[in-house]
């Protein structure tokens, strides 16, 4: 048992360090192998200890388990901005340098861990560490806001590199209670860390209610809380239903950017619901539909408009209604097939559908965050290695999609954000 603990304090470790850039807006696709190779449709699933990041109320259902994972994910983003911008008289406007770019920054490593144990035949406990997403861009020779200096004000010239970097790892602690043998209910209060660093935006200073908290400020950190709880049901023999609903993560403040930041630095983990169904097709076949919504407008600071002009005097950072990043709420359909081919042998696959983060006219600022991935497809295996050990493996890919935009401090200058990825786990669980 000591041992098994000493695993989870590491696993807290490695996911305090991690660097991701997540699929769905900064969200992953999934939590373990064993959803992600099902694109995440694991709300109404009972195979495994991670999936309490989707439905608590299933933990009652899957036993004694300890579970580690690591992945290898690779995002390509960057942007394209056209050679059409107005010739700039003494007010008009500024532009982006013409020429495509690309993030550096293209392998990460994420670990995840999960331990469950039942307390008696109707109540269990458990404990999950694994990463909630994160938003990573480094646009390394080029100061991609270089023509929103204003030539009276040398603080304005920015520095190169030009991006954010915002990690963000949970550890959640959840209890499942069987209400009979068919239903299960469970609660998860969940402690999160993130950290946030941003450079090469000295032109925005002048806009900010705190022109000393805006960018180069090196890395800060917020802490934070809030919950999940879930129900999981099997209806008939061969239909399943799971129901989850995550309540906004409260975190601190970045203090060191909350002239960047709406509310003062405020950069809060929005709501999230869940909810799908599994079906067994055949005792060896099963379907899941999971959907999910990322409720990224109850947080200003992402939520909050960024098409605004920036005109002398004005105030637009920092304030509550200061600009964001403009994001959209998420909905997210999810869809997985899962085959016990043989005793020792489960293959698994998924596709899943997102709405777009955000609109067009929101890709200025986005361009620090060109979270555009809206299609994934997905398929791995589970292979039973001894009595009580399994390794599970998922590939993801999301092909590349393309935002175009325009913004009022651009003028005419369009341009484009693309990403596309790829992400390759391997974990492996021991049942007790």
């Amino acid at each position: 048992m000591k041992k098994r603990y000493t695993l989870l304090l590491a696993g807290l470790a490695g996911m305090q360090t991690s660097q991701t850039f997540a699929t769905n807006g900064y969200w992953s696709h999934g939590y373990g192998p064993k959803s992600k190779s099902m694109a995440g449709a694991c709300v109404a699933m009972r195979f495994g200890a991670m999936c309490a990041a989707s439905n608590p109320g299933s933990m009652v259902f899957v036993g004694e388990r300890l579970e580690l994972g690591l992945s290898l994910f690779s995002p390509k983003r960057g942007f394209t901005a056209d050679n059409n911008a107005a010739i700039p008289g003494p007010q008009g406007p500024a532009s982006i340098p013409s020429g495509s770019y690309d993030s550096e920054n293209t392998l990460f490593l994420i670990p995840h861990i999960a331990y469950n144990h039942p307390i008696d035949s109707d109540n269990s406990v458990g404990i999950s560490i694994g990463a909630n997403g994160g938003m990573n861009t480094e646009y390394k020779n080029t100061a991609v806001f270089q023509n929103f200096a204003h030539p009276a004000y040398p603080q304005t010239t920015p520095s190169t590199p030009t991006g954010i970097d915002l990690k963000q790892a949970f550890a959640g602690v959840t209890y499942a209670h069987k209400l009979n043998e068919n239903h299960g209910i469970g609660i998860t209060p969940i402690f999160a860390m993130q950290t946030f660093k941003a450079q090469g935006l000295q032109p925005f200073i002048p806009f900010s209610k705190h022109p000393e908290s805006v960018t180069n400020n090196g890395t800060d950190y917020s802490y934070g809380m809030g919950g999940r709880i879930g129900w999981s049901g099997q209806m008939t023999d061969k239909l399943r239903l799971g129901l989850s609903y995550q309540t906004k993560l409260y975190m601190t403040a970045f203090d060191d950017y909350k002239g960047l930041f709406a509310e003062d630095g405020d950069f809060d983990i929005p709501p999230v619901i869940d909810a799908g169904f599994a079906y067994d097709i055949t005792p060896a076949l099963t379907f899941s539909f999971h959907f999910q919504q990322l409720q990224f407008d109850k947080v200003k600071a992402i939520g909050n408009r960024s098409d605004v002009s920036f005109m002398p005097g004005q105030t637009l950072l920092g304030t509550s209604d200061g600009m964001g990043f403009g994001w959209d709420d998420m909905d997210i359909y999810k869809f997985g097939i899962q085959w016990q081919y043989s005793d020792d042998l489960t293959l698994r696959a998924g596709y899943s559908y997102t709405s777009d983060a955000f609109q067009g006219t929101q890709a200025l600022i986005n361009i620090l965050a060109p979270a555009v991935s809206k299609r994934h497809y997905t398929f791995g295996l589970g292979k039973k290695m001894a009595k009580n050990l399994e390794l599970n493996a998922a590939f993801m890919y999301s092909p590349s999609e393309k935002v175009y935009g325009t913004n009022p401090n651009t003028g005419p200058q369009t341009g484009f954000l693309e990403m596309d990825q790829w992400e390759i786990e391997l974990g492996i669980s021991k049942t007790f």
